[in-house]
């Protein structure tokens, strides 16, 4: 798929070391095979040397060797890593024998060691719920400035190219937050059009889906996509943004002309907002399924470091193709 080649081979030009810390994962050790072999990213596996090494044999999986494999039971910086988890949150009431055992479980451990410029990137979530992946996000790394909710993009890659940019679409939220506000609301759609931006490289076209257009329906769901896209206006003028829009009103030129005339967004739209993360994660997962498109993500966004989340029902090459991802993010090859 040219639009993944072009991710290796930006992450080939300046490779980044992403931390894996579900290390025994068989998926997880086949993609980072894949990703050594293919030598456009750096390995950190966490887990049991011994047990990382009887299963890559059992996977025949030749590569493996070029990864680092970090123990989270017993390392050189486990004493140093302590003691900044201890200093970052005793504040929050958390004691030094509390973090004496979270920096043994391997999503901390990932964390901290970005957050200590020992790793780059992370990618987790295949063997873990996404809560338990950005619990130690939010705690250890938190969101960048003037962003105040994390949110996750599925980049879509549709066979038809008709539709987004030559069958590329941005999804969000489809992972993180259930019911943002309208405040919220516009941040995730800021965050969104950085990610078109800097990791798929096109110029954001934004469309704040709702079940009503241009006013068809009242109804506080309305009232509250409507005052995001306002919000998010404000918060950057430049952006190309419109709603409350259908999304077949977002999609497809004739409705769109005929349902929001004027509209520069309506028929054109390549990044889609979604009013909660219910109608974004059914829509994504319909779209994957039934129209055989790739979903790629999700990209987590507003993390002050690039931190993925999969979900776990995905494939190996899932997990390849968000390795490629959070290398660009790390390296900013893409910004």
């Amino acid at each position: 798929m040219e639009f993944i080649q072009q991710l290796k081979a930006n992450a080939k030009a300046k490779k980044q070391r992403i931390v894996l810390p579900e290390g025994l994962e068989e998926r997880t050790l086949q993609a980072a095979n894949t990703v050594l072999e293919e030598d456009f990213a750096e390995i950190i596996l966490i887990g049991n040397p011994q047990a990382i090494k009887d299963e890559a044999s059992r996977l025949n999986l030749s590569h493996i060797d070029k990864a680092t494999v970090i123990d989270p039971e017993r390392h050189d910086k486990i004493e140093s890593y302590r003691d900044f988890l201890y200093e970052l949150r005793k504040s929050k009431g958390m004691t030094l024998e509390q973090a004496s055992e979270l920096v043994k479980n391997p999503l901390y451990l990932s964390v901290l060691m970005i957050k200590n410029g020992d790793a780059d990137g992370e990618v987790a979530g295949a063997d873990n719920a996404t809560g338990d992946v950005l619990r130690p996000a939010f705690q250890i790394v938190k969101t960048i400035p003037g962003i105040s909710v994390v949110s996750g993009a599925f980049i879509m890659i549709l066979k038809d190219k008709e539709f987004g940019e030559n069958g590329i679409l941005i999804f969000a939220d489809g992972a993180v937050h259930p019911d943002p506000d309208a405040d919220q609301l516009a941040d995730i759609a800021v965050a969104s059009a950085m990610t078109a931006k800097s990791i798929v490289g096109i110029e954001p076209r934004i469309a704040m889906l709702s079940f009503s257009t241009k006013g068809s329906a009242k109804h506080p769901m309305v009232d509250k996509v409507v005052e995001a896209t306002e919000k998010a206006k404000k918060i950057n003028p430049d952006l190309k943004i419109d709603g409350e829009l259908q999304a077949d009103a977002a999609l497809i030129p004739s409705i769109g002309s005929k349902k929001a005339p004027g509209s520069e967004i309506a028929g054109k739209a390549n990044v889609l907002i979604f009013p909660d993360l219910q109608s974004g994660n059914i829509a994504y997962k319909l779209v994957q399924r039934l129209a055989h498109a790739e979903a790629i993500g999700p990209v987590l966004q507003g993390m002050a470091a690039p931190i993925n989340d999969l979900s776990r029902g995905c494939s190996v090459s899932d997990i390849v193709n968000l390795i490629a991802i959070t290398a660009n993010q790390a390296a900013g090859t893409l910004k």
